[in-house]
């Protein structure tokens, strides 16, 4: 279906809301009634709604509200339980549509089917603001996989995950943006070790010049880093 072997990470958009759209009884019960928010993955083979482990983070929504974002951390495909709640579709089968949405809540609707029927989930993007790709986005990304002619980017080989570059390389595997300290804190706190920023940053920019990650610099000047997609021009995290 894909030149990437094996099922590789292409994207992921935290606090994701699934609701079911048009599903069997079946589907219904598996999954209940109502709205679920987790971490929606792109594969190289298939969409995964994954809603265990989840993490909590507060996010400000005005001058007097705030925002209880739900995610699961995905740094490998091998943390998200092959069970429900968690929902896996392969991409082979499926048929996708996005839509921009109203006040700026885009979406992504998708159905297939499998041995228990037909299935169709949307999906509904929380984070919203100044992006150049949104969730509805995935949806041409998805039929390009499905059909064979979505193109991806060769990137370098990875380097060891006994090295410095390598444990940050893991710890940016939810294709999310990162700072220098942010990337500092969870390396010490999965590794165990006590690192200096300084030796940090020097890691993400040998990878930045290796494509292996991607080096943001934003308005105020500060540094940020994402883990380069194989989709390429296609990428879907901007």
């Amino acid at each position: 279906m894909s030149d990437v072997q094996p099922e590789v990470i292409l994207a992921q958009e935290q606090g994701t809301e699934l609701r079911a759209g048009g599903v069997s009884k079946e589907l219904k019960a598996e999954f209940g009634v109502g709205v679920r928010e987790g971490t929606l993955v792109l594969t190289s083979e298939r969409l995964i709604f994954a809603c265990t482990n989840d993490r909590g983070e507060e996010l400000p929504i005005g001058y007097y509200a705030e925002h209880l974002l739900l995610y699961s951390e995905v740094e490998d495909l091998a943390s998200i339980p092959n069970q429900a709640p968690n929902v896996f579709i392969p991409l082979s089968a499926a048929t996708a549509r996005g839509h921009k949405g109203e006040l700026g809540r885009p979406s992504l609707e998708v159905s297939w089917k499998d041995e228990g029927g037909a299935h169709g989930l949307v999906f509904t993007e929380t984070l919203t603001g100044r992006r150049k790709k949104n969730l509805n986005d995935w949806a041409s990304v998805i039929q390009g996989i499905r059909d064979g002619t979505q193109k991806f980017a060769a990137l370098p080989p990875t380097p060891s995950a006994d090295s410095l570059e390598g444990k940050v390389l893991h710890v940016l595997a939810d294709m999310q943006e990162k700072g220098v300290l942010e990337a500092e804190e969870s390396v010490e706190g999965e590794y165990k070790v006590d690192l200096d920023p300084d030796e940090v940053q020097a890691a993400c920019d040998r990878l930045a010049s290796q494509r292996l990650l991607v080096r943001y610099l934003d308005p105020s000047g500060d540094v940020y880093y994402r883990r380069a997609s194989p989709l390429g021009e296609a990428e879907l995290s901007d």
